[in-house]
């Protein structure tokens, strides 16, 4: 019934100092320099001495039924295991459809998710892909996101990319209506998850958007903004418009994770309007083909043990930050009495993977998945 992590460094994404958490099935339910294990009854106590004790991670965008297809049906990505989402300290996840909304679906999405739920994460999903107008499951944006539980806005919305049918500012505007209307109906994010691909036009068409209408700029997620530098410079505008940017872990092209955060550091940006995704399990120009969901964890390690970048900061990127975007704050995304038992133990000396608690349960330790999806081996 009880877990009590003792003795771990505690940073909620903020630097608490050494605490000890207890947990009573899913939730945290208290914080303090010492719990002692002696006045609970069925306590598992998980020694965190000489480790970090974050939030889990929230990777807000997953092609969790499989990206790519770009070049034929041998292109089509596998759905995204289990094992492979909590192995990257990731425990809540956003699923996206992308390009291919020929052979993958809503439906499928919606199932996925609720099947990755079923086997010990949290999840939520976008309706849309690439195209517009978009693919929904009820008939509109609107609809999914008021009515479908699992559904918080929608994307990925491609612009300045060959592959998107290059919607007009009109088509985005109304995308917009129906996010924002949808999330107001629903109680949800109600965001517009835009991917933004190498084309000259960059954020230009979000730029019109914001400039021609009166929708919340917080309500807009452009992604892969690390992509190349022109894009990273327009990313900068749209924070200093108070404007809110992603960037994707692995980038080789453009700038890296660590690099685009150092840069934004230097110019003295403050980086709570800056999260960082993964584009896991979607389609890459690695030797495999595929984007590594891990690359997220990576990235935010390097930052810190290459980049000296303090790790207080950086792992908001990837805990607190997207929750307040996702309006999942502070069930999310944060250690606090009363907030959801996600949390990723890192070993102190190298920032490796200790233990991660998904929703209660430890689900890795050193490393290695201890917990399996349905049809893993």
């Amino acid at each position: 019934m009880f877990k009590l992590l003792k003795n771990g460094h505690c940073f909620a994404p903020d630097d608490m100092g050494i605490k000890d958490i207890l947990l009573a099935n899913d939730k945290i339910c208290d914080i303090k320099e010492e719990i002692l294990a002696a006045n609970l009854w069925d306590v598992e106590v998980i020694d965190c001495q000489h480790c970090l004790v974050c939030p889990g991670i929230i990777d807000q965008h997953v092609h969790i039924t499989g990206g790519g297809g770009e070049q034929g049906p041998i292109s089509r990505i596998p759905e995204i295991m289990f094992s492979k989402i909590v192995e990257a300290g990731v425990t809540t996840v956003v699923g996206v459809l992308g390009f291919d909304s020929i052979t993958r679906s809503i439906a499928g999405l919606l199932a996925k998710a609720r099947g990755l739920e079923a086997e010990g994460i949290t999840t939520y999903i976008y309706t849309g892909s690439y195209g517009s107008p978009t693919e929904t499951l009820t008939g509109r944006v609107l609809t999914d996101i008021a009515l479908l539980d699992k559904v918080i806005g929608v994307g990925e919305i491609a612009i300045a990319d060959y592959r998107s049918n290059h919607p007009s500012l009109q088509d985005l505007r109304t995308l917009a209506s129906e996010a924002n209307a949808g999330g107001m109906l629903g109680a949800k994010a109600g965001v517009l998850h835009l991917h933004v691909g190498d084309g000259e036009e960059g954020l230009q068409s979000l730029f019109r958007l914001v400039e021609e209408s009166d929708f919340p700029i917080n309500m807009f997620v452009p992604t892969h903004i690390n992509r190349n530098a022109t894009l990273f410079d327009q990313g900068i505008e749209f924070l200093k418009r108070g404007g809110q940017i992603d960037l994707t872990a692995g980038e080789t092209k453009g700038y890296s994770v660590a690099k685009a955060l150092a840069m934004l550091v230097a110019q003295g940006i403050n980086l709570e309007k800056v999260t960082v995704s993964s584009d896991g399990n979607g389609s890459a120009s690695n030797e495999g083909g595929i984007s590594n969901i891990g690359q997220l964890f990576n990235d935010i390690r390097a930052c810190v043990l290459e980049n000296n970048l303090q790790l207080s900061m950086v792992i908001k990127t990837v805990t607190l930050n997207p929750a307040r975007i996702l309006k999942l704050y502070p069930q999310k995304g944060c250690l606090l009495p009363g907030s959801d038992a996600d949390i990723l133990v890192l070993k102190e000396n190298d920032l490796s993977i200790y233990r991660l608690i998904a929703r209660g349960q430890v689900v890795v330790e050193d490393q290695k998945a201890v917990k399996k999806g349905k049809y893993e081996n």
